[in-house]
């Protein structure tokens, strides 16, 4: 059997596309194609469980850029490590040295995975701190409240009078039954 070119991309929230990953991967000329659409953090990805599934020795795994494949330095390097085990190779398209058929694409690829996860760690850091600093100037995160707390107070007279039922209340208020419920239960 002759080796294939096999390609793998993830897009991580609803809002993307994976269209420009599988255009990617058309003009690598992969054979196959696999895309998960899901956050790189869950540990299950039905696709890459597939993928791995069709790579056989000799063929090469394509994605568009080692963000794509994992999550963290030592994920991606587990991944480099179990693709050199069963004798596959590695290529990013769109980050040019990562071929891990070369020694110096095997140690750009480490340098790059700790690149990537360095700029992930920061990116969480600069949320943080922006969230932190937020809060200190009197912001709080997360929607507004659905309910009042004068609104709240005439729920819990309406019900406890039996003036009206949940489904009465949730109605007049139109807000959902679950929100009036936790509504009594706040008081």
């Amino acid at each position: 059997m002759t080796s294939q070119r096999i390609g793998y991309g993830r897009v991580s929230t609803s809002d993307q596309n994976p269209e420009s990953q599988e255009d990617a991967l058309a003009a690598a000329s992969c054979d196959r194609r696999f895309i998960d659409k899901m956050s790189g953090t869950k540990a299950s990805r039905p696709e890459w469980n597939a993928c791995k599934e069709a790579l056989r020795k000799g063929d090469t795994l394509v994605v568009t850029r080692l963000d794509r494949l994992g999550r963290s330095t030592k994920d991606l390097l587990d991944i480099a490590e179990y693709l050199e085990a069963k004798g596959v190779n590695l290529v990013a398209t769109e980050q040019d040295g990562v071929d891990t058929t070369t020694p110096h694409g095997k140690m750009f690829f480490t340098i790059l995975a700790a690149v990537a996860e360095f700029e992930h760690s920061m990116m969480k850091a600069r949320t943080l701190d922006g969230l932190a600093a937020a809060r200190a100037r009197g912001r709080k995160g997360g929607r507004r409240a659905a309910l009042s707390s004068r609104q709240v107070d005439a729920i819990r007279n309406l019900y406890e009078t039996g003036e009206a039922t949940v489904s009465e209340i949730a109605e007049a208020f139109k807000v959902s039954r679950p929100t009036i419920y936790r509504a009594l239960e706040s008081a």
